[in-house]
């Protein structure tokens, strides 16, 4: 009889690609159906009297809330807009500190004098909610028994429709904050810090005789990576379901050893999923443009065109969604984990961030003229100094369990910050510092000053992929991002350093009496300072390890190690200094990330017994039982048999199943005497040493039996099942 898992397998080889079963599902050209599910400017205009959108349009230009005379008729016109295209019920979309996006349905309904009910949405209804929020982590911030909190509507996002086959739910993005103001979610930091670096950027800009500039953002393209696999598979696999990962799992015979999998032909199931995935998000005004096969068999990308961060950090969580949602939809599962399956390459989300005006201009692209080269050099010099200055808070926003898996042991980027500027930009900044001529590749010598400031090239160099942070062109991009993660948190520090950067050369420069001598003593003083971030070699060579200590950079290995710089004073004083975070916000975000890694911790350890308990020592028994008979009939059949194979595999799955039984006993003595998860960094440093390191240790074990326990015995899909069915 065929066993669970070879069921599966079967059924993932056989399946086919899912077909659209009306026309209305076939392929749109994207312009037929870009933002048909958006309640944007466009619809606004056509919707709304012409004062009202006018007022709104500022509004959302300025990013502030909307004026209360104008929300009544706002919410009509987006409550009839909503019910047009088959919405019936209305939600505030919000981002808890829990990772994920939060929800509560709310009927257009309300009842009539006649006993029946009319459609409803106010202008109160649209500007603010009241979900609960005793369950949602607030790291003290509030009590468990004090429900409130509360949403607000950002403005400057568009409100959209997700449809479902059971209905239409108009979504209405918003902050979520405490009884007291506090923030609980991940927006409204973001929010801040996109203020705080307008402000210092508008500053310099000033300085340079650009008045022209309203304001500056931050603009990023989030490459998105993931991997599919065929549910039935996915099904079979208890810690890919409960933990988003495998446990264990031994290698199989080929990964990705060959590169035939990284910009390969994409297969007929997955390009039914993509093409799917195109239309959805271009429905709702995402625009998601490449998408690829990467590096690590079943894994793949997409990336969008860039736009503000606020927008493209909503944009993300609704990418992400929309990746689980229609995988399913194709009998396939979207894993978003960092590290679903170890020996190959795990997923990221490389950050691409610049920072642009509200006229277009590009202020990490180099000019043409010196001016606007010496602007450059300016921005970027405030970029190296707050890499190199706040280090262990960018490594700390990117840190979390499942990030552990990918970054610092497993695989690049390394837990190392350093910036990668490419060998001709790094020559300028050499020269800068050294005080000497630059030499060009036509040879010329430059000057290296504000007044001949050299015509520096934008993008000469190949991009090295073991940097953590590099510049590419225009933009730098942040690659220690995990695949699951929000983009807000990341670019909320970015954001941050920069304007403490910036705000520090301002004060300067404004009291400088020659401002191009100023420039120039600034520029070489920095450049000097920081060398040490600045690193264009292999991120992946071990000999950089020790280099980087002997540079006093930092080396935060996992979650454990990164979480303290939350509570350095360093880092609270400059995030309270520019009103991003309050120090209790930042302690309440230490205690939450401390509390998830022991919960996620404790949460693969119970998975794992359990999949031991039950399933996988059984099926050694039953193997080890059948050798045991075999080994029985041979030497008691009358005839002279060689019996080496069945007594040397039969010593060996016992001798490994006694192991495997021995640390999980330990494991679960372990569990059962683990101290709160609460408890702060000393418990999450006892999480870490007695519950993960065994949970490893167990999984070592149990690739171990996996190569050697007949495969008709063994319960769950392998590897080469899993990577290869799709």
């Amino acid at each position: 009889m065929s066993s669970p898992r070879n069921k599966a397998v079967f059924k993932a080889v056989d399946a086919t690609p899912v077909v659209p079963s009306s026309q209305e599902e076939k392929s749109h050209e994207a312009g037929e159906i870009f933002g048909r599910n958006v309640f944007g400017l466009a619809v606004m205009r056509k919707r709304l009297p012409k004062d009202v959108y006018r007022k709104l349009a500022k509004t959302i230009r300025d990013g502030e809330r909307l004026n209360p005379e104008i929300a009544d008729v706002v919410a009509n016109a987006m409550k009839d807009w909503a019910i047009e295209n088959g919405a019936t019920h209305y939600t505030h979309w919000f981002h808890p500190m829990t990772g994920l996006t939060a929800e509560k349905h709310d009927a257009f309904l309300a009842p009539s004098a006649d006993g029946q009910v009319i459609s409803e949405f106010s202008g109160k209804m649209l500007i603010s909610g009241e979900p609960d929020a005793s369950s949602f982590p607030s790291g003290g911030i509030r009590s468990t028994f004090e429900a409130r909190g509360y949403t607000a509507w950002d403005p400057s996002v568009p409100v959209f429709i997700i449809h479902q086959p059971y209905g239409a739910t108009l979504h209405i993005p918003t902050y979520f904050y405490s009884y007291s103001g506090e923030a609980l979610d991940r927006k409204i930091p973001l929010l801040r810090s996109i203020s705080a670096l307008s402000r210092q950027a508008l500053r310099i800009l000033k300085l340079f005789g650009n008045t022209s500039a309203g304001y500056v953002r931050a603009m990023v393209g989030p490459e998105q990576e993931y991997f599919l696999v065929d549910y039935k598979l996915y099904d079979q696999r208890l810690d890919l379901k409960i933990c988003g990962r495998t446990l264990f799992g031994a290698k199989p015979s080929k990964g990705q050893e060959l590169d035939d999998h990284y910009y390969g032909a994409i297969k007929p199931r997955v390009a039914a999923f993509m093409r799917e995935l195109d239309q959805e998000l271009w429905k709702l005004g995402v625009l998601a443009k490449t998408e690829h096969n990467e590096v690590a068999p079943a894994q793949h990308e997409i990336a969008p065109i860039y736009s503000d961060a606020n927008t493209a950090c909503d944009k993300n969580q609704l990418t992400m969604e929309l990746l689980k949602k229609i995988a399913s939809r194709h009998g396939l599962v979207c894993l978003l984990h960092e590290k679903p399956f170890a020996g190959i390459n795990g997923s990221g989300k490389h950050d691409n961030w610049s920072l642009q005006t509200d006229t277009g201009e590009n202020l990490l692209k180099p000019g043409g003229t010196p001016s606007q080269n010496a602007q450059f050099l300016l921005f970027l010099a405030a970029f190296v100094k707050g890499v190199d200055e706040y280090q262990e808070m960018l490594r700390c926003c990117v840190s979390y369990p499942g990030n552990d898996h990918r970054l610092g042991g497993n695989e690049a980027p390394p837990a190392i910050i350093s910036i990668f500027m490419g060998d001709e930009l790094t020559a300028i900044l050499d020269s800068i510092v050294q005080g000497t001529a630059y030499v060009d590749i036509t040879k010329k010598k430059l000057k290296i000053g504000v007044d001949a400031m050299p015509e520096i090239p934008q993008d000469t160099t190949d991009r090295n992929r073991t940097s953590p942070l590099a510049f590419t062109g225009n933009k730098f991009e942040f690659r220690m991002l995990g695949s699951s993660q929000s983009i807000a948190s990341p670019n909320v520090v970015l954001n941050t350093i920069m304007a403490e950067e910036l705000g520090q050369f301002a004060d300067r420069l404004e009291k400088a009496a020659d401002f191009q001598s100023a420039l120039q003593e600034l520029l070489q003083e920095t450049f000097t300072a920081h060398q040490r971030i600045i690193f264009n070699g292999n991120g992946y060579d071990d000999a950089w390890v020790a280099e980087a200590a002997r540079r006093g950079l930092a080396n935060l290995r996992d979650t454990v190690d990164c979480m303290p710089a939350y509570i350095d004073k360093k880092n609270i004083d400059l995030f309270t200094k520019h009103a991003v975070l309050t120090e209790t916000e930042m302690r309440a975000r230490y205690e939450i990330h401390l509390e998830n890694y022991c919960k996620v911790t404790a949460i693969e350890a119970h998975t794992l017994l359990d999949m031991v308990t039950r399933c996988i020592l059984p099926a050694a028994g039953k193997y080890a039982d059948s050798l045991a008979q075999t080994l029985f009939h041979k030497k008691n059949c009358g005839i002279s048999l060689p019996t080496v194979m069945e007594e040397r595999t039969l010593t060996r799955v016992s001798e490994q199943s006694a192991a495997l039984f021995r640390i999980c006993e330990d494991l679960q003595t372990a569990l059962h005497n683990a101290p709160a998860a609460d408890g702060g960094i000393d418990v999450a440093r006892w999480y870490r040493a007695e519950i993960a390191a065994r949970t490893q240790q167990a999984g070592e074990l149990i690739n171990q039996l996996e190569t050697i326990v007949d495969a008709a015995c063994w319960p769950y899909p392998t590897y080469a099942d899993i990577l290869f069915s799709v």
